[in-house]
């Protein structure tokens, strides 16, 4: 094989890598809707827990987020076919949610829930999924939400109760809701420009 053919070759692949980056982004934007239902779902879950102190907020919450999630995906329209890389992605997010809501349930029914490292713990587990999509798709917004919610998580191990409620509530706000809404209207702008070119 000759040096040109090589080249060839390498661009072919370096193409290839660019453009199920940019699928995975553009997939990622039409799942914005789901980090903006499960930011509200986390600041519902947070006042119902802190005004009544009942145990069952999270676990009722986040399964009542994760079901409706659940209903609206089955019925998104689906332009592109999957790709490994968005399986991935996807994977990751579901794990990380699954372990989510295993640890959590046991922590509340074993009598172990405790502010400080409920937020540290989930802080981290969305830090490291979103981290993860981060570098996957080169994206410096979702690295951002990383950070956001490693600050959360790291903030949740040294500070007051006062500070845990401001850097989750922060964290939920700025990396899931603004995120999310970011991601909407990133689609919205893209099948607006695609929708002109098609005109």
């Amino acid at each position: 094989m000759n040096a040109n053919a090589e080249k060839m070759e390498l661009k072919e692949r370096l193409d290839l890598m660019e453009a199920m980056i940019t699928q995975g982004r553009r997939t990622t934007r039409q799942w914005g809707w789901s980090f903006v239902l499960w930011g509200v779902a986390y600041l519902v879950a947070t006042a119902w827990a802190n005004w009544t102190k009942e145990w069952l907020a999270w676990p009722v919450t986040m399964t009542a987020a994760g079901l409706l999630t659940g209903f609206i995906a089955t019925r998104m329209k689906r332009g592109d076919p999957a790709t490994a890389l968005g399986r991935a992605i996807g994977a990751v997010w579901i794990a990380m949610g699954c372990a989510l809501m295993i640890v959590l349930v046991c922590l509340s029914l074993a009598g172990r829930y405790e502010g400080h490292v409920f937020v540290a713990f989930i802080g981290a587990m969305i830090a490291a999924a979103h981290a993860t999509s981060a570098i996957i798709l080169k994206w410096k917004a979702q690295l951002w939400c990383a950070l956001i919610w490693m600050a959360a998580s790291v903030a949740a191990c040294f500070g007051s109760d006062t500070v845990v409620g401001i850097a989750i509530l922060s964290a939920t706000f700025l990396a899931q809701i603004v995120f999310g809404i970011y991601a909407m209207i990133l689609e919205s702008r893209e099948m607006k420009a695609l929708g002109a070119r098609h005109a």
